[in-house]
C-alpha cells in the first residue's frame, strides 16, 4: 500500500480540528483561538525543534538544553498515577538543571486541556498523552504539532553513553512510536495484555484459567452457577479494552499478518475468516455479560472484580496498580492468554501481547523543546525506569531496569506469562494512534456486538466499512507498517 499525502484544499478547517479534537472549540467564545492551529493543506514535513535559548551541548548535554530554561510537563493521572513524575523524573530533571523551574500539570482530561492550548500557541514541553481523553497524535503529527524523535533515540545513553537510547530498550519500542515512517512517540510502559483474574479466588474454587473458547463456555457455565459473572468489560468509556481481545484472537488465528494489514488499512482484513471467528466466539461469552455493564465505566467494573463478582476481566499490565486502593489484600491479580478459538490456530494458548504503549510527545512549537526531548531521556535511564517500577507498580521498556525488584503478584504473573509465551508475541496496534475517528467507531461497534444488537458478521462488515471510509477519506495522511 502506498502512502497517499493530501493536496491543498484537500482537508477542511474542522476536520482537522476533529482529528485533534478541537471541534468543541469552533463555535462559542473561544472560536477565535482556533486560526493558529488550522491549515489548508496536506502533513507538515517533519518538525524540527522550535527556536528556543539553548546551551552548550556537551557529553552530559547533547541536546544543548539552557541551565534556566523553564519546563512544563503534562502528565495523564490514570492507573500510572504522576507520582512517578512529581517524585522521579522531574527532581532527575532538577538535579541536572538546578536552574530550571519546573511546571508539573495533572490531569485526566489531556485533550480538554490542552485543546485551547495548542489552538493558541501556548504548548508545554512534554506531555504524557493517553487516556479515554487523549489526542489524535496521527492528527498531530499532520499539523506540524509533534517534535520527530530521532535525536532522542539516537542520543548518547545516560548509563552507557558509548551506547545510544535506542539500544537499552525493549525491541519493538522505537517501531511502536512511527507515524509515517519516523519516531514521533516515546512509548514507554512494557506491557501485557490478556485476561486478568484473582488467582486466590480461583484457588479456593478449584478453577482453572480456560485455555479453549470451548473450556471458556464451560468455566463460564460454572461460575454463573456459584453467582459470579463469568467476563465482564465496561462499555461506557473502554470497550478498546475490549477490541484489543477480538484483535489478538484473530491473531492467534491467522498470525500477525492480520494486525499489520489492519494497521494498513488493507482491503478486506475485517472480513477475514480470523476475524469473523474472533468475533463469534467473544460474542459468544458477552451472552454471560449482563447488558447493565455497557453503561459502567472501567474503575467500577474493575472494583466488582476486586469484590469477587467478576472472574475474568479484559486489560492491560497497569491494572494492579491502578486498583492497588480498592483491592482487598487477600486478591491477588494474576494474568492468563486470550483461549484459542480453534484448534489450528497458528499461535499457541500461551501467545500473549506484550508491547510498548502510554505514548509521551514534545510538542514541536514548546518553548523548551530541547527540555521535552532531554526529560524522555531522563525517563529511558535505569534510574528514571526504576523509579518509575516503584511508583507506578508498572515494567518499562528499558532493558533490565527492574531488576531484583520485589514484584507484585501481578507483575510476577506478567513475568511468568512472558516467560511462557517466549517467541509467541501478538504484535502491537498503530491504528489507534494513526486514525482516531475509525478507532472511535470500532470502539461503538465493539459495545453493538458484546451487547447483542448486531451479530458477528454484521460486525465485520461495518468496521470494514469504516475502515474503507478511512482509507478512501483524502484529507487523511496514510500510515504504512511493514512489520
Amino acid at each position: 500500500m502506498s502512502t497517499s499525502a493530501s493536496t491543498p484544499g484537500d482537508i477542511t478547517r474542522r476536520q482537522m480540528l476533529r482529528r485533534i479534537g478541537m471541534t468543541a472549540l469552533i463555535a462559542g467564545p473561544g472560536a477565535g483561538m482556533l486560526t493558529a492551529c488550522a491549515t489548508g493543506g496536506g502533513p507538515a514535513p517533519a518538525a524540527s525543534a522550535a527556536p528556543s535559548a539553548s546551551g552548550a551541548v556537551s557529553a552530559a548535554n547533547p541536546f544543548g538544553v539552557a541551565a534556566d530554561a523553564p519546563l512544563e510537563v503534562v502528565i495523564f493521572k490514570g492507573g500510572l498515577g504522576d507520582s512517578y513524575a512529581t517524585e522521579v523524573h522531574e527532581p532527575l530533571y532538577k538535579k541536572a538543571f538546578p536552574q530550571a523551574q519546573i511546571k508539573h500539570v495533572a490531569t485526566q482530561q489531556i485533550a480538554q486541556t490542552l485543546q485551547p492550548r495548542f489552538a493558541g500557541g501556548d504548548v508545554p514541553d512534554m506531555i504524557a498523552n493517553s487516556g479515554t481523553d487523549l489526542m489524535d497524535n496521527g492528527a498531530l503529527q499532520q499539523e506540524g504539532q509533534l517534535l520527530e524523535l530521532t535525536e532522542l533515540w539516537d542520543a548518547p545513553s545516560i548509563d552507557d553513553p558509548s551506547k545510544k537510547v535506542r539500544d537499552m530498550v525493549a525491541p519493538g519500542t522505537v517501531e511502536s512510536g512511527l507515524i509515517d515512517g519516523k519516531p514521533y512517540l516515546m512509548n514507554y510502559v512494557f506491557s501485557a495484555y490478556g485476561l486478568w483474574y484473582d488467582s486466590a479466588l480461583f484457588e479456593k474454587n478449584g478453577w482453572t484459567p480456560p485455555k479453549t473458547f470451548d473450556e471458556f463456555k464451560t468455566f463460564a457455565e460454572t461460575a454463573k452457577a456459584a453467582g459470579i459473572t463469568p467476563f465482564a468489560y465496561a462499555g461506557k468509556n473502554a470497550s478498546y479494552y475490549m477490541y484489543w481481545m477480538i484483535l489478538i484472537s484473530a491473531a492467534k488465528i491467522e498470525g500477525n499478518q492480520i494486525l499489520i494489514d489492519v494497521d494498513n488499512l488493507a482491503d478486506g482484513v475485517w472480513q477475514r475468516d480470523a476475524m469473523k471467528q474472533s468475533a463469534a466466539a467473544w460474542a459468544e461469552i458477552a451472552k454471560y455479560m449482563d447488558k447493565s455493564f455497557e453503561g459502567l465505566i472501567h474503575t467500577e467494573v474493575q472494583l466488582r472484580q476486586n469484590q469477587g463478582k467478576i472472574a475474568l476481566y479484559p486489560s492491560g499490565s497497569w491494572l494492579e496498580n491502578e486498583q492497588k486502593e480498592q483491592t482487598p489484600e487477600t486478591f491477588k491479580y494474576a494474568l492468563t492468554p486470550t483461549p484459542s478459538v480453534t484448534a489450528a490456530d497458528k499461535m499457541p494458548f500461551e501467545a500473549i501481547r506484550a508491547a510498548a504503549g502510554e505514548a509521551y510527545i514534545v510538542p514541536a512549537k514548546a518553548k523548551n523543546p530541547k527540555g521535552g526531548l532531554e526529560y524522555l531521556r531522563i525517563m529511558l535511564s535505569k534510574e528514571g525506569a526504576r523509579g518509575f517500577t516503584e511508583k507506578s507498580g508498572n515494567i518499562t521498556v528499558v532493558t533490565g531496569a527492574a531488576d531484583g525488584l520485589e514484584l507484585s503478584p501481578g507483575n510476577a504473573s506478567l513475568s511468568a506469562a512472558q516467560t511462557a509465551a517466549g517467541q509467541n508475541i501478538v504484535t502491537f496496534s498503530s491504528f489507534e494512534n494513526w486514525y482516531k475517528e475509525f478507532e472511535t467507531e470500532l470502539r461503538k461497534q465493539t459495545n453493538a456486538l458484546m451487547f447483542g444488537r448486531i451479530s458477528a458478521d454484521e460486525f465485520c462488515e461495518k468496521v470494514q466499512k469504516a475502515a474503507d471510509k478511512t482509507k478512501a477519506d483524502s484529507s487523511i495522511t496514510k500510515q504504512e507498517r511493514k512489520v
